[in-house]
């Protein structure tokens, strides 16, 4: 079990560092000397990689939960350290600790950076963000349609009562549903990237905006975030990034059956509803406290607002300074998230529905103790491990923000900053609240304790928690 999983790290190492040749690419294409950091980081993690996947060539054993879990978390901790190489060859002048944070928030597309001056920034280091985020929206589809149902963590069993990959996949094959799950991702990344084009960016822009884009990561080329591109750049990053945080078997289906309708899953609506009365709530608000037109107004708030509930994290302008008010509902939005089966991190849509209905059906059982109620997803009946499973989740989430917040304040940061700190990590989302980590700020001001407690959030948060607490149970380690 061991090899298997060090040989499957392997072959996801050997794709990283044959990724590092296209930022190589693009700085020799600029006449940048970045160009030799990424050949030799990825020599250096070739090169092991690949006798790593030669050396440990063999049968690969039964799956299982405990091959499940190793494998998940070795995987993701593996690549986030390998993704930091370039980041510490190149002639940036990153600490350990910084490269280590901007990889692990690259590959699981939360979005913080430690980078400042992105506008003078090199052609590949640049691409290289923006590569490791689209591989990681990548990865988080695979893990949460195809991984985290058999370990039964996260929940996602509920998102499978409606749209079982099994019974309700236009597909017959596993292959053909993989392969078609990469072709809507490439295609929305392509019109994504054609979308940017036409309203305004560079092609260099484009592409790395559209690959940060679908991936829900946020990563961009500019200090300014989205806020250094017009108005109908906004719309289209609304568009995607709303696509995105959709479920991509649900999008699959509407496409291959033509039947929107038999695809509209039950966390869509509520979805589209909790983005839409958010973006009234800070528009109204925004008209109050600026004095901008209510059409640009409307436009900012619907980014933000959209950008923050999928876990993007571009910013389009400063909305700390729309007033207390739209700063509380920007901080609440941060704990919502996109919908299962999606790009998104966050709390997610599903899991607001299960607690909703357990809060109903617990009301109901006080009113009338002897009634005998069933809690319902959509029109499905849901089961009593559903139900257990995301009340366990919201658990451990609210136990490590507790615990990562303290942490956070003991390094000297002020409650504010430590609050939105962990809980922006957690949930993947990127910039925080206040005047260091805001949607105007930077981590780089951070200490390296500040940034190692950061990297382990965004971790534990992108693993849904639960798979990486599993492996310090006694018990797992008996299986």
């Amino acid at each position: 079990m061991i090899l298997a999983t060090a040989h499957i790290c392997g072959v996801f190492n050997l794709i990283l560092a044959a990724a590092m040749l296209i930022p190589m690419m693009a700085d020799l294409f600029a006449d940048n000397p970045d160009w030799q950091a990424f050949l030799s980081a990825a020599l250096l993690v070739g090169l092991p990689s690949l006798l790593l996947v030669i050396s440990t060539q063999k049968r690969m054993p039964p799956f299982s939960l405990r091959f499940g879990f190793l494998l998940v978390n070795a995987v993701w901790l593996s690549t986030s350290i390998v993704s930091a190489v370039p980041f510490v060859m190149s002639g940036q002048g990153l600490s350990f600790a910084d490269a280590v944070f901007e990889a692990t928030s690259g590959i699981t597309t939360t979005g913080s950076t430690v980078l400042v001056g992105l506008d003078t920034l090199p052609p590949g280091i640049l691409l290289w963000r923006s590569l490791i985020q689209w591989f990681g929206g990548l990865g988080i589809i695979a893990m949460g349609l195809l991984l985290l149902p058999f370990l039964r963590v996260g929940g996602m069993q509920v998102y499978k009562m409606e749209s079982s990959i099994q019974s309700d996949s236009p597909y017959t094959r596993f292959a053909q549903f993989s392969a078609a799950l990469v072709w809507l991702y490439l295609v929305l990344t392509i019109a994504c990237a054609l979308g940017y084009w036409v309203t305004g960016m560079t092609v260099f822009d484009a592409v790395n905006h559209a690959m940060t884009t679908v991936s829900t990561g946020g990563y961009s080329t500019h200090d300014a975030s989205m806020g250094h591109f017009g108005a109908g750049t906004l719309v289209v990053g609304i568009i995607f990034m709303v696509a995105g945080a959709l479920p991509f078997v649900a999008i699959l289906k509407a496409l291959v059956t033509g039947k929107v309708r038999d695809a509209w899953e039950f966390q869509i609506p509520v979805l589209l509803s909790i983005l839409a009365v958010l973006t009234l709530v800070v528009t109204l608000a925004g008209l109050f406290e600026t004095e901008r037109e209510s059409y640009d107004i409307l436009v900012h708030a619907a980014f933000n607002i959209v950008s923050v509930v999928t876990t993007t994290g571009f910013a389009s302008t400063d909305y700390t300074l729309w007033g207390p008010f739209v700063v509380s509902v920007m901080l609440a939005a941060t704990f919502l998230g996109g919908a299962a089966g999606s790009t998104s991190g966050g709390f997610k849509t599903y899991r607001l529905i299960v607690l909703y209905q357990n809060l109903r059906l617990g009301l109901k059982e006080l009113i009338y103790p002897n009634g005998v109620f069933i809690m319902r997803y959509g029109r499905a009946e849901m089961p009593p491990h559903a139900a257990r499973s995301v009340s366990l989740y919201t658990a451990a989430f609210l136990a490590t923000l507790l615990l990562a917040m303290m942490g956070l304040g003991a390094t000297g940061l002020d409650p504010l900053t430590a609050f939105s700190g962990a809980l922006t990590a957690l949930t993947n989302v990127g910039p925080g609240v206040g005047e260091i980590i805001g949607p105007a700020g930077n981590f780089a001001p951070l200490d390296d304790m500040a940034k190692w407690i950061l990297v382990a959030a965004m971790l534990l948060g992108r693993l849904e928690i639960l798979t990486v607490l599993v492996l310090l149970t006694p018990a797992f380690w008996r299986i």
